[in-house]
């Protein structure tokens, strides 16, 4: 069955590929083997602080080869958002060049001055000049927009407050949610698929956290592959409602089977073994 399918992939970035500014082991073999191969592929990213120009001299700092065509921020999923929401519009934006490139591109007009939206990224220099705008802005009838749902990210010093933290604050001075474009919401992938000219039906998701990659790619009907080089391992996958239809230790795992990732054994069924499961309840 698997053998008459040509695959392509999305995959989550940091977990999957990288850790922070370190190779994940075999990441770069891996990638090499789906360019080798004539394997479609995309590299997704929540983070909207950079262009893909920016994460392809970061992948490259690590070793890894990725074209600016095959990295998807949800900074260009928001952007392809409202251009088909509202073409031609215009925006308050609170974040960093990865956002507002993006939305430049499609025509926005960025601005604080009646604009058809607030559109919250991340950001490192979150100000209360900014936030007290966008709140302002909301209440006065912008509709709102956030790029991803993530509370906190990693730094070496320790957790920072990341998007999703910023607009609960928002939300609750304005009592307005906005609206999230990235993972875990299945637009994310949706718009990643459009850009890779690529179907559900023969595309898998590659990422290492249940919440947001595994649940994001079931929702928008992929095949999921969880790595436990990242966050999620056997004990936690265990735990939600859902299943990955494969949990590899890594990315490295795929090396020499990226045409045929489920192999011919394979029966279409999630898998999760459970001895693993009772290795990692036991420790």
């Amino acid at each position: 069955m698997s053998k008459q399918i040509r695959w392509n992939y999305l995959m989550d970035m940091d977990g999957v590929l990288v850790h922070e500014e370190h190779l994940v082991p075999g990441a770069d073999t891996f990638v090499s083997e789906l360019r080798d191969h004539g394997i479609g592929f995309m590299v997704l990213t929540n983070n909207s602080i950079y262009t893909p120009r920016d994460l392809r001299a970061r992948l490259l700092r690590t070793g890894l080869d990725i074209p600016e065509e095959s990295i998807w921020t949800s900074a260009l999923a928001t952007a392809r958002f409202l251009k088909q929401q509202r073409p031609g519009g215009s925006a308050f934006v609170v974040g960093e060049s990865g956002l507002t490139t993006a939305l430049h591109s499609i025509g926005y007009v960025l601005t604080d001055r009646d604009p058809d939206y607030v559109v919250l990224g991340e950001t490192r220099t979150y100000s209360f000049e900014a936030i007290t705008r966008a709140i302002r802005l909301v209440e006065g009838g912008a509709r709102f927009i956030a790029t991803n749902p993530d509370e906190k990210g990693p730094s070496r010093e320790g957790s920072l407050p990341a998007t999703g933290a910023v607009a609960a604050l928002i939300e609750r001075a304005t009592g307005r949610a906005p609206y999230y474009v990235g993972k875990p919401n299945p637009l994310m992938m949706r718009s990643a698929l459009r850009a890779l000219g690529a179907h559900s039906e023969n595309t898998l998701m590659i990422g290492d956290r249940m919440d947001t990659d595994v649940r994001s790619g079931l929702e928008a009907g992929l095949h999921t592959l969880l790595v436990l080089s990242g966050i999620s391992d056997h004990r936690t996958a265990d735990l939600f409602p859902y299943r990955p239809t494969r949990v590899l230790d890594s990315v490295a795992d795929l090396i020499g089977a990226t045409a045929d990732p489920f192999g011919e054994d394979w029966s279409g069924e999630a898998d999760l073994p459970q001895e693993k499961v009772k290795e990692a309840q036991a420790d």
